[in-house]
């Protein structure tokens, strides 16, 4: 068999993951009784990319507090209920051979949304149907939602607090890696990007200023861990607009988060405005996440529109990144992996052994 470099175990401090074909977290907004608590749906919906070969599966944005939501169907990791939830879906993805992670994020002025389906209602979802103000590092909305309260010192204490505390609780729960969701507009991008932080104070102005509070999560998080376990940061290595967030502060944030604690970064995009021009194409966000390899030397993984197995081994084998992560491809054939490593022409060790008489030879 040849070597494949997509099916090459990948070590991260005390946790090796099996390949490089990893589970993008996807918010499936499912959490019908609107308690954050984990349900069926979710362990199949990761299950069935733990028994399809992906390396590690990482469950979607989960939020640190109530109000840290996206929507009012969200999973969270506030509360012990969750945890313990958790830690069964974790348990399952770990019989099947898969290293499990979690995505830890508040939503700050995107939180308190009506889902993406389900509804045909958009923005902000008024108090008096559920909803709940929302805060922000700067008074300033995004495009047609409610205006946030802009967080005073106290407030962004209480958001480092929170993020740690689900950390805690992410380890206890079995997950093997945290990733901390600093893309995609959401709270830890909104201080990252001028377009969203106009503070005057020590977390607003320069780009040190501005990163002040990933790395201060990032620190506290990785002291509360411990040194075993894996710390990703996913970013947005742009805004799509100038004078935003771009991919050279991205580059420079993440070497001083690799000095805090983190140790492999997930590099997107966009997300913090609206009425942006995106280059949709075939591996179209691949050359934010090189540049943050070559600029930094840093580990990282590519995502956005990768579809087959040649691309991604193409992707991981030139050395662009690390690994890949799929989201809407492992919707459609969660057994991506053991597709790929039949095309490819890996021999790999971990089929199911109740699909034996599936695999292709």
């Amino acid at each position: 068999m040849a070597s494949v470099a997509l099916f090459q175990p990948l070590t991260l401090r005390g946790v090796t993951v099996r390949n490089r074909i990893w589970a993008s977290p996807m918010c499936q907004y499912s959490v019908e009784k609107r308690d954050g608590v984990p349900v069926d749906w979710h362990l199949v919906h990761l299950g069935a990319m733990a028994t399809g070969g992906t390396g590690l599966v990482v469950a979607e944005s989960t939020a640190i507090s109530p109000e840290g939501r996206i929507s009012d169907k969200d999973t969270g990791i506030w509360n012990d209920e969750q945890a313990a939830a958790w830690s069964h879906i974790v348990g399952f993805l770990h019989g099947q051979g898969a290293t499990a992670g979690i995505q830890l994020n508040h939503a700050g002025r995107k939180a308190s949304t009506w889902p993406a389906w389900g509804t045909d209602r958009h923005g902000t979802v008024p108090v008096e149907d559920g909803g709940w103000p929302t805060v922000a590092p700067s008074a300033v909305p995004f495009p047609g939602y409610d205006t946030p309260r802009a967080l005073d010192a106290a407030g962004i204490r209480q958001i480092v607090d929170d993020f740690v505390a689900a950390a805690g609780r992410s380890v206890a729960a079995g997950f093997d890696v945290l990733e901390l969701h600093a893309a995609h507009g959401y709270l830890l991008h909104q201080f990252l990007s001028p377009l969203s932080n106009e503070r005057t104070d020590e977390y607003g102005g320069s780009l040190e200023n501005r990163a002040r509070l990933l790395l201060q999560v990032v620190r506290e998080v990785r002291a509360a861990i411990g040194d075993d376990v894996p710390l990703l940061v996913r970013f947005s290595a742009t805004d799509y607009v100038p004078g935003g967030w771009d991919q050279d502060q991205t580059a420079v944030v993440a070497g001083w988060a690799k000095d805090a604690g983190a140790d492999f970064f997930d590099i997107s995009t966009g997300g913090n405005a609206v009425g942006v021009q995106i280059p949709l194409g075939p591996g179209y966000q691949v050359p934010f996440a090189e540049h943050v390899k070559n600029e930094e030397d840093l580990p990282v993984n590519a995502v956005g529109l990768i579809t087959t197995p040649q691309q991604a081994e193409d992707i991981v084998a030139s050395g662009r990144a690390d690994a890949v992560m799929l989201g809407r491809e492992l919707l459609r054939d969660p057994h991506f992996a053991l597709r790929a490593a039949h095309e490819l022409g890996a021999d790999i060790g971990y089929w199911p052994p109740q699909y034996l008489r599936a695999r292709l030879t």
